[in-house]
């Protein structure tokens, strides 16, 4: 059994690539894609004159808010360009603090395993963590670029 078996499995239902397809791909969602490289990145928010960006390497994405900088920030850090986001901007914070959670539980999990390991061995796993969260992901998709629109409301039946 490899880590990421192990990691997914000690985490339940707290494993990030459920949360995605459980409890967000779920909800009404439209896609987002960011250029970001297939790797592990280091993704950072900026505060700017012109409101908030999601800065990965060189590149910068503007975003309303800090829930959705923080939303983004959980797939930039694992080097997904394609993914869903809830198109319900007050679920966005929830989803972004789950997937945060989700993300320093399996980081602890993997330090609690590879804690006899040398650094390269532990950076080793990591990566193949990280490929095997993000390979998931995209096997679940993005989604389409806007929702459907085709419920019923009080004024169309």
């Amino acid at each position: 059994m490899n880590i990421a078996e192990e990691i997914s499995e000690a985490l339940g239902d707290e494993w990030l690539p459920l949360i995605y397809r459980d409890r967000i791909r779920t909800q009404r969602t439209r896609s987002v894609a960011i250029p970001v490289p297939a790797r592990e990145n280091r993704p950072e928010i900026q505060y700017t004159l012109l409101g908030i960006e999601l800065k990965v390497g060189k590149m910068r994405f503007a975003c309303p808010d800090l829930a959705t900088a923080r939303y983004m920030r959980a797939f930039a850090r694992l080097g997904c360009g394609e993914f869903a986001i809830p198109y319900d901007i007050t679920r966005i914070s929830s989803a972004a603090d789950q997937l945060e959670t989700s993300w320093q539980m399996s980081l602890i999990r993997l330090d609690d395993l590879a804690k006899d390991l040398s650094r390269q061995q532990v950076a080793t796993l990591r990566t193949k963590l990280i490929r095997r969260i993000r390979e998931e992901i995209e096997a679940e998709g993005p989604g389409d670029k806007m929702p459907a629109f085709d419920r019923p409301t009080r004024q169309r039946e």
